[in-house]
This record gives structure tokens, sequence and C-alpha cells, in this order.
């Protein structure tokens, strides 16, 4: 079973509404849930909470297919929008451990989670708010995410 939250949800979902007809792709990240107070879960279990904001006309993501802002090995998700195909996976997608898809109309129903080797996955959607992330001194990341 995968876990995300509903904010994260309503944040992708209409980011493919504002780029339809454009595909966009997203990466996720997860925060354990012992930092989420609100949910009765174990404290390993990952939930998606986090994205890196998308971004267009990246010439280095495009050239070598890396996005030098996102730290490795930071992102097990990916979420990525299909606006004239199917609710399933395409040679095109861009693999991460779980995948996110979302076809139009853009709604909750038209969602659905598959992991790596194609098969679709089930989900849970949480009412929880993440824990809010800070920036130190020095740039580097201080929220309690892992």
């Amino acid at each position: 079973m995968l876990y995300v939250t509903r904010g994260l949800v309503d944040t992708l979902l209409g980011f493919a509404a504002e780029s339809d007809p454009d595909q966009v792709t997203v990466p996720l990240a997860v925060t354990r849930a012992r930092n989420l107070p609100e949910v009765d879960l174990p404290d390993e279990t990952p939930v998606f909470t986090h994205f890196y904001m998308p971004s267009k006309g990246d010439a280095v993501n495009a050239v070598f297919g890396m996005q030098l802002g996102i730290p490795s090995g930071e992102t097990p998700g990916i979420f990525v929008s299909h606006p004239v195909q199917r609710l399933r996976l395409t040679r095109e997608d861009e693999f991460r451990e779980i995948i996110f898809i979302a076809v139009p109309p853009w709604e909750e129903d038209s969602l659905a989670t598959f992991g790596r080797s194609g098969d679709e996955q089930e989900y849970t959607i949480l009412d929880v708010e993440p824990p809010e992330e800070s920036l130190g001194a020095d740039g580097e990341d201080r929220s309690k995410r892992r």
C-alpha cells in the first residue's frame, strides 16, 4: 500500500490541468510516517508529501536526462500527466520506484499509481499536512523527511 497526502494529490492534479494539453512531469519526495504525528502508520512507512517544481526548458535535463537541482536518490516517485492517453504507463514515461499517472478530467478517480514493473499499486490519500521545510544558513535542507 502506498500513501500520499491530499494536498500533494490536489497540487499535482492542478499542475496537470494547468499544463493541459501538454504533459507535465513532477519528481516526488517522501516523508517518513514518524514525522507525521497525525498518522497511525509504522514509523518507517514512506508517505508521498512533497514535490520538486517542474522546470520547463531545462537544457541539461533535455540533453543528459538529469535534473541537477534535485538531490540524487531523494525522489523515489514521479507524477506524469497523460493529457491524451490512457491511465497506464508508456515507454516515454520517466521511470522511478513509483509512478503516479493522471488523465483528464484531472480528478482523484483519474489518478493511478504503478510500480517500476508496470503493475498498478494501491494507494491511500491521507488528510495530513507534511512538516514544513526550512533551509539553514548554508542552504542545507533542515527538514526531517528522511
